[in-house]
Parts: structure tokens; sequence; C-alpha cells
């Protein structure tokens, strides 16, 4: 009985990979944006490695760094047990990005999305971005968009402990931010229209209410509207950008 339960509890989360948060879906996207084929890709900030298989998916040779050694585990779990990745192609590490400064791997893409909001020292992090990438290589990155009610809102953590440190970035931010460090910004998007923002809320208040297992059926009803969700509405909910470091 236990080994059928587990069994049934790996194929229910491998139905719903990545989940129930509509935003992550929504970003799956951002993809279009990346490059394809064999590359070294580092996931920064990666989650609960979504955005890590996706990469992975593309071609990529890839670097999950997480702080959380529990999510790093579970997503390692996943993707490598359950998914049949190759360990040869995709690595999970534990990191603070504080500590990118110690790294000589250099890489083709960078892959950082909803992380900076939660660093005081964002600019140290960019920084790093900036260094270990290859000439020509990207950095995308997707925060907060500062100027969205419910970001706006927000009560901060000043204290870094896990909370947002910021509301966010607008595009002017996410400029100040990458080019005095010498990255060119080719594409701000916006994502996230009001449809996708309203319908992640209403299954966000039943998973707090009353769990996860009761939101789930609902799953199938929201995603329509991640399917039929176009860029740059009139407040997204997270604003991307892609940089790149010139070649010369």
């Amino acid at each position: 009985m236990r080994a059928l339960f587990r069994a049934i509890r790996e194929f229910t989360r491998k139905l719903i990979y990545p989940g129930l948060d509509l935003h992550t879906r929504n970003r799956a996207s951002l993809r279009r944006y990346w490059r394809t084929g064999p590359r070294d890709v580092l996931d920064a900030g990666s989650g609960n490695g979504y955005f890590s298989w996706l990469a992975y998916e593309s071609g990529a040779r890839v670097v999950a760094m997480n702080i959380d050694q529990t999510q790093l585990d579970r997503a390692k779990d996943f993707l490598l047990r359950l998914k049949k990745a190759d360990p040869k192609r995709i690595q999970f590490e534990r990191c603070n990005l504080y500590d990118l400064a110690k790294d000589t791997r250099t890489f083709d893409e960078i892959i950082c999305f909803e992380v900076l909001e939660h660093l005081q020292r964002d600019g140290d992090v960019a920084r790093e971005f900036y260094r270990v990438l290859r000439p020509g290589g990207i950095l995308h990155l997707c925060c907060p968009n500062r100027l969205h009610p419910r970001h706006s809102a927000e009560v901060l953590d000043l204290n870094e402990t896990g909370g947002h440190v910021r509301a966010g970035y607008t595009e002017l931010d996410y400029r100040e931010l990458l080019e005095p460090l010498g990255f060119r910004i080719n594409h701000v998007v916006g994502i996230g229209p009001k449809s996708v923002y309203i319908a992640d809320r209403v299954l966000r208040a039943i998973r707090t209410s009353v769990g996860d297992i009761f939101a789930l059926p609902l799953l199938p009803l929201a995603l329509p509207c991640i399917w039929i969700a176009r860029v740059n509405p009139k407040v997204p909910f997270s604003l991307y950008v892609s940089a790149v470091k010139p070649v010369d």
C-alpha cells in the first residue's frame, strides 16, 4: 500500500510539475528569448528546478544554484530520478549568490528569475553575473514589477530573511543596475496580465486556507489564462530583461 501511495504521489507530481503557481508557469514563455543547443547555463536561484529543466530540455548544460538545501535536494531527486535527466548535463549546488565571487567558472547564459528582489546587495550580484558571463553571453533577469499594486503595497523584509527586500524593478531600475556594469539591454518585456494575477490569487487563497489538494482540481480551469496570456499588459506582474555582455 505504501508503494502504491508513493507511485500515485510521484505520478501526480510529474503530471502537475512545476506546481500550482501560475506566475511560474507563465514565465516559461520567456524561454523564447533563450538560446538553444549545447551551451553552459547558470540558473541562479533555481527554486524547484523548473527553469533548469527547461534549459536542459533546450540542449544546455545546466548548473542549478539554490541557497535552500531542502528545495535543492527535492529538485535534484525529481529531475534526475523521475524525469531521467542526464547528471552529466545538470548539476545541483547549494550556493548563496553573494558567494558567486569565489566561482571561477564561466557561462554562456544566466537565468535569474524572481531572485534579486530578495537580495539587498543586488548590485554586487549583478556585477558577478557580468564577470562570469562569457563575452556575448546573456543575462535573463525577471523580477516583480515595482509599479504593480500587489508589489507596491507589500510590507518589505528589510532584514533579508527570505521575503522581498524591495518592491521590484522598473525598466529604469534595470538600466541603472545593469548598464553601468557594461551590460547592453536588448529586450524589456512585461508579463503577467490581470487574468493570470486573479486566477493565481484565487488558487493561492484556496491553498492557504484549505491546502493544495483542494486547489488542484481547479488548476485545469486556470491553465487557459496561461495559454492566452500576452506579453506587455498594461500593468504587468513582472518585468523581464535580457542583457548582453558585449564581445568587445
